[in-house]
């Protein structure tokens, strides 16, 4: 059972709980049904009212063929072949892939594929597969993000006339339908990187409480890290060390349901299965504040000194300080202020915490060529992400690169504010998961 175990020098220890969720990698739950068989669908069906809707741009006449020509010129839909209708997101797509685009970023929607990820998208079986349909949309171009706060963007209007020249240089002249070109080699890797992007945005959605739209849903309530937490107020005056106890006590309460998050999320990183279990334990357990911490960057607000926790929980900066110390306290906030400035999306955050638990010099690994390989195709992840979403700032990559050994710092700074916890265990009533994470002996006595 949980807690049943002794402390041990190593960083692996016989965690039950952790173990089992590790081992439980269930298959995620799809959102809407693959079925191979299924009629055309109504995102097919052109949008009559699509001039009213700043997302959906006119036809271009330049792509037009005229009604008196025995044959149609068109432009094909850069995702499928089909005709494209027009400039949708920021690339030449027809008003199928442009709704089926739509509605998967509006709705979040999380698809699977039941092909490996390698399914041909055209426009006889675009329907078949919508995990292929949306990877192959963000492969092409079709922008979700921007810089502007929003959490989805569209650049929309009508093809530029420099991008409608080159594509016109591949027009088609045909009765029939005509299917895409064939992939070359380049794009093949691209479109692996978009399977891992595609991977970790949807994984990161759905395990993660400081998201864009999760953070707009927090009620926000002050609350006090120096109150029992049987509800009784602690007696005044206290001890530094007894202060120290219950608000850390608090504190873990707070920082429990992140936990499971963070693991879930780390079971589903491209190549994480494929490592020995006692591997996927280090980095869970020594990646697991680092990770944290850069998730809920967010709600450190800087006017008003406090950490807003995904239940909306308020606590001082003060607080945090009587915890731990001043001078990391000051080191987180200033962390937290520095990645807020560079404005990065949820996908962006997710390829980096991706980045941060596949780090391949823990102590005690097996295998850390395996760990580095995985993390070698996070990070090219995150590169072309980058480079996508932020292409006017060519030095960002390699500031968020310079990040990471300040993150690796402040993870050891912290874990020597834990010792101090561990030395004094046994006055501590801790949830038996945070007691796991930190390899902190659970106190069945108290």
């Amino acid at each position: 059972m949980i807690g049943e175990w002794e402390l041990a020098p190593s960083p692996v220890l016989q965690v039950d709980f952790l173990r089992a969720c590790i081992q439980e990698m269930k298959e995620p739950e799809l959102s809407e049904p693959l079925d191979d068989n299924q009629p055309q669908a109504e995102e097919d069906l052109v949008d009559q009212a699509g001039n009213s809707d700043p997302n959906m741009v006119g036809v271009d006449p330049g792509m037009m063929a005229d009604s008196n020509s025995p044959k149609q010129t068109f432009v094909p839909c850069k995702v499928c072949g089909d005709k494209a209708s027009g400039y949708h997101y920021g690339v030449t797509s027809c008003e199928g892939c442009k709704g089926f685009f739509r509605r998967s970023i509006q709705k979040q929607i999380e698809y699977r594929c039941l092909r490996d990820g390698k399914c041909l998208v055209i426009r006889l079986n675009r329907n078949r597969c919508q995990y292929c349909r949306f990877k192959k949309c963000l492969a092409v171009g079709m922008s979700r993000d921007c810089k502007s706060g929003k959490q989805y963007a569209v650049r929309y209007g009508r093809v530029p006339k420099r991008s409608r020249s080159t594509e016109e240089q591949r027009v088609t002249t045909t009765d029939n339908s005509v299917g895409p070109e064939p992939v070359p080699t380049t794009e093949s890797k691209q479109l692996a990187l978009y399977d891992i992007i595609l991977t970790i945005s949807q994984a990161h959605h759905a395990q993660s409480q400081y998201t864009d739209d999760k953070i707009k849903a927090i009620v926000k309530k002050p609350v006090s890290l120096l109150i029992a937490q049987d509800g009784i107020p602690a007696p005044s005056p206290m001890s530094l060390e007894a202060q120290r106890l219950i608000g850390w006590q608090n504190l873990a309460v707070l920082m429990t349901p992140s936990i499971q998050k963070v693991v879930e999320f780390g079971k589903r990183l491209p190549g994480f299965a494929d490592i020995v279990q006692d591997d996927q334990l280090i980095l869970m357990k020594m990646g697991f504040f680092e990770v944290w911490l850069t998730r809920i960057t967010r709600m450190f607000n800087k006017t008003e000194q406090t950490l807003t926790f995904g239940d909306g929980s308020v606590v001082a900066k003060e607080h945090l300080e009587i915890i731990y110390s001043s001078d990391f306290v000051k080191a987180m906030f200033d962390f937290a202020y520095g990645m807020n400035e560079l404005h990065l999306n949820d996908t962006e955050i997710g390829l980096l915490t991706g980045m941060v638990i596949a780090t391949s010099d823990r102590p005690g690994l097996s295998d850390p060529h395996a760990v580095e390989s995985m993390q070698d195709g996070l990070i090219e992840a995150l590169k072309l992400q980058i480079s996508r979403n932020h292409s006017a700032e060519i030095n960002l990559f390699s500031c968020l690169l310079m990040k990471l050994p300040e993150l690796r710092t402040l993870g050891s700074y912290h874990n020597e504010h834990v010792q101090w916890f561990r030395q004094h265990w046994a006055s501590l009533k801790l949830p038996p998961l945070f007691s796991e994470i930190f390899d902190i002996i659970k106190n069945e006595e108290v």
